[in-house]
């Protein structure tokens, strides 16, 4: 017996209902729409990451973007950055990257069952396709876990873990720097509702 092999055409016959569909060796993974805190990361990094490449003109900054790596491997990662060179290649006429971009970040959520895709099947599929970088971010732990590709393994490896204190550097990203803090200055604590009250 053979298990289903999700593939992208599958894709576009499931429903436009908010939940964001992606497809990783065949299986197919859905999220539920994200937390508030989880959009506000997503929209600083991406505005940290758009103020440099504006001063640089080294490349773009894209919210959520689809990235076809393969007919089975179809994903949506947070925020990308991709440099102009790649970019021309990598864009094609469906509005689709299909070559991988420099950097990849994804956002983590509490409680979020999307965690250990994030952390362990994401991260193989962007060690295998290609991805220079990739940043895991963790807005209740207000930290930054900075992987980046070892040119002799030919995989993503875990080399920091920044905390708010922290400098944000990057090879990558030639003069790009920011405060780890800066990330999560608009998240908004919400205080857990009272068990005990009656």
């Amino acid at each position: 017996m053979t298990s289903l092999q999700w593939t992208s055409q599958d894709l576009l016959g499931l429903p436009d209902n908010g939940k964001r569909y992606e497809i990783i060796k065949g299986e197919l993974y859905m999220s539920r729409q994200p937390h508030y805190n989880h959009q506000v990361v997503c929209n600083q990094v991406g505005f940290l990451l758009k103020t440099w490449s504006r001063q640089t003109n080294a490349g773009s900054v894209y919210p959520a973007p689809g990235i076809i790596f393969a007919d089975d491997d179809d994903v949506a990662p947070d925020v990308v950055w991709i440099s102009k060179a790649r970019a021309e290649v990598a864009l094609e006429a469906d509005g689709k990257l299909h070559l991988a971009p420099e950097l990849v970040v994804e956002v983590l959520s509490p409680g979020n069952a999307t965690e250990k895709r994030e952390r362990e099947v994401k991260l193989k599929l962007y060690s295998r396709r290609g991805v220079s970088e990739y940043w895991l971010v963790s807005w209740p732990k207000r930290q930054l876990e900075l992987y980046q590709r070892n040119p002799e393994e030919l995989a993503l490896e875990l080399v920091q873990t920044l905390f708010e204190k922290d400098t944000l550097k990057s090879p990558l990203l030639p003069g790009f720097s920011c405060q780890v803090w800066e990330l999560f200055e608009d998240v908004i604590v919400i205080p857990e509702e009272n068990n005990d009250s009656k």
